[in-house]
């Protein structure tokens, strides 16, 4: 199947501006030695997250940290906390890792990248087909849903996975890689969308064999994720709150936070009084976190917390969970 010149004609009209690409035809590193950091920083941003809201994030990371030089020699306190709101905080980890392994530079081929922290298949075939020209499959959640539709594939997620790098090989060009793959990652995400897909403009559509049916990809019934409570302490004093520095690896690993327990298989401390409840949807499950407000005279404040200013919380860079707590204690300490 013949895929790559109408998908490519079609991109060549029709490809996203984003602050990370190159124009079609053109290899990102060819007019600034730099662009293979921003195609990296953008995949790794990118992973589950959406390319709204990767952006601004993104902007602000080049802002900043306009090298991966720079990135590697930023503190580890201070990336956290811009990476805040993000999510899959181990990705935050992952980027200093590998920013400081790469010495300045980035290996041009999968083989290569793959022996970087945090970059895996997926990520490597991306950097090398798109910053460097390379050919490698690239296999996103959008080239999958492509894919799936265009061979008709009936095998559910996520079992179908080695039919579709295999069926995304087979289609796969030796020029213009990168371009190919940011066309059908275009495409899915403009065209052939999860529901209502366009078929009726789309360039593969008189070679696709599900033309007009969205049950593709077929998907395995999702397991149901478990419910998790826990409790964090909102501690204040002369207009500030404490937060503390949660360990270095794990779940939130680097991250501020509101001490407390419970959710993390640490005890759960029961004191102070109840302010509310806030709720949030980790990977592999669902937390409910009440918020209780405590005098700081009947805790143990830890060795490794801060007084934060209240009218400073917005940049303490508190992950999404520890955000939405900090936002109810303050509504409902200041309604008091």
């Amino acid at each position: 199947m013949r895929v790559d010149t109408p998908l490519l004609n079609w991109y060549d009209a029709n490809a996203r501006t984003l602050p990370w690409r190159a124009l079609p035809g053109a290899l990102a590193n060819e007019s600034d030695k730099d662009w293979p950091y921003r195609v990296w920083l953008s995949e790794i941003m990118l992973q589950q997250t959406t390319v709204a809201t990767v952006i601004p994030y993104f902007a602000a990371f080049i802002a900043r940290w306009p090298t991966v030089a720079s990135l590697a020699a930023a503190p580890d306190s201070a990336v956290m906390a811009a990476w805040a709101g993000l999510g899959y905080y181990a990705r935050a980890r992952n980027l200093l890792a590998c920013a400081r392994a790469v010495n300045g530079r980035f290996p041009t081929t999968e083989t290569e990248l793959r022996k970087l922290p945090g970059i895996g298949q997926y990520t490597a075939a991306a950097i090398a087909s798109i910053a460097f020209g390379k050919r490698a499959v690239v296999v996103d959640g959008n080239v999958e849903r492509v894919v799936s539709r265009l061979f008709a594939v009936d095998a559910p997620l996520p079992a179908a996975r080695p039919e579709l790098y295999r069926l995304t090989d087979s289609i796969t060009p030796p020029a213009r890689a990168g371009d190919f793959a940011q066309a059908m990652m275009d495409l899915g995400s403009a065209i052939c969308t999860s529901r209502a897909p366009k078929c009726p403009i789309c360039p593969l559509r008189t070679i696709c064999r599900a033309v007009g049916d969205d049950s593709y990809p077929r998907k395995s019934p999702k397991a149901s994720k478990p419910d998790r409570n826990g409790i964090a302490h909102w501690i204040e004093d002369d207009d500030h709150v404490w937060l503390t520095r949660r360990q270095g690896s794990g779940l939130l690993g680097g991250m501020r936070g509101l001490p407390g327990g419970g959710w993390d298989g640490s005890p759960l401390p029961e004191t102070g009084r109840n302010l509310g409840q806030v709720v949030h949807a980790f990977t592999h499950f669902r937390l409910t976190l009440a918020v209780h407000k405590v005098h700081k005279s009947s805790c143990a404040l830890q060795p490794d917390g801060e007084w934060w200013p209240l009218d400073r919380i917005e940049e303490a860079g508190l992950p999404t969970i520890f955000a939405k707590a900090a936002k109810l204690a303050i509504r409902e300490t200041t309604n008091v």
